[in-house]
């Protein structure tokens, strides 16, 4: 019998022995203090986001009364129409230093503009609890400034159909929210009510001209579309505006202009 191969016996020896080795080392530090925080983010008022809204939840270290509250870590989410909105916030536990107090701060932004934002302070960490809600407070006046639908807007389809190309019917909202433009037919002038995602077009004053009846006919759906609106949003990719009703239908879809 063939004595064994010298060299194959060290190399097997020496896996054998990186392996102990490897097992013995501890825990790397990122996995071995790696937490997470999570929860919902919910408000009271009855308002639908805007699908291109973020939310964004800090925790930060509050210990020091007259400093600035230290971030200590950041998770953004998509809001996604859910409500309330689920976070996951990871964390270093290493940081977390005993005699400290911790909270969570979030916020809620379109296009980069604050509507909702946390005005009490939520505790984290108390109790080495893992899980915590956040309520947050809609902002009215960074909202209502902030609104993209400002501006000219051309009607396309009126209850997914398509309009007479020719009179145009259009409106334009300014940032007060009054409303001027033409049915078709007949100047039109009102106002509308934006409360976040929510928006009401008021009684529209129109001129008394006798045009065809389909004109005058799509005038007529145009304005009860109008009368039927309650949610606005952007579609950003083809900048479109999409009026619906209080039960999720579209009742109007206009061209920027």
């Amino acid at each position: 019998m063939k004595p064994g191969n010298p060299r194959l016996a060290l190399s097997r020896r020496s896996l054998l022995g990186l392996a102990a080795a490897a097992l013995a080392l501890p825990a790397s530090p990122a996995l071995a203090t790696g937490r997470a925080l999570r929860g919902q983010v919910s408000y009271r008022e009855r308002i639908a986001l805007p699908p291109e809204a973020l939310l964004e939840v800090r925790l930060v270290d509050v210990s020091l009364a007259d400093a600035p509250a230290r971030s200590l870590a950041v998770t953004r989410v998509k809001t996604r129409h859910r409500m309330p909105i689920p976070y996951r916030l990871r964390f270093d536990a290493a940081k977390i230093q005993r005699g400290h107090t911790y909270a969570l701060e979030a916020r809620i932004t379109v296009h980069g503009k604050l509507w909702f934002i946390t005005t009490t302070r939520h505790t984290a960490l108390a109790g080495n609890a893992d899980e915590a809600n956040i309520l947050v407070e809609f902002v009215k006046s960074a909202a209502a400034a902030t609104l993209p639908l400002n501006g000219r807007w051309l009607a396309e389809s009126i209850r997914n159909r398509r309009v007479i190309g020719d009179p145009k019917t259009l409106i334009e909202i300014a940032a007060d929210g009054k409303i001027t433009g033409s049915g078709g037919c007949n100047r039109i002038s009102g106002k509308a009510t934006v409360d976040g995602a929510h928006i009401s077009f008021g009684p529209m004053i129109s001129t008394k001209m006798a045009c065809p009846p389909a004109v005058m006919d799509q005038e007529s759906k145009f304005l009860a579309a109008l009368g039927d609106t309650r949610l606005w949003r952007i579609d950003e990719q083809r900048d479109r505006l999409i009026l619906v009703d209080a039960h999720g239908v579209t009742v109007l879809q206009l061209a920027r202009l």
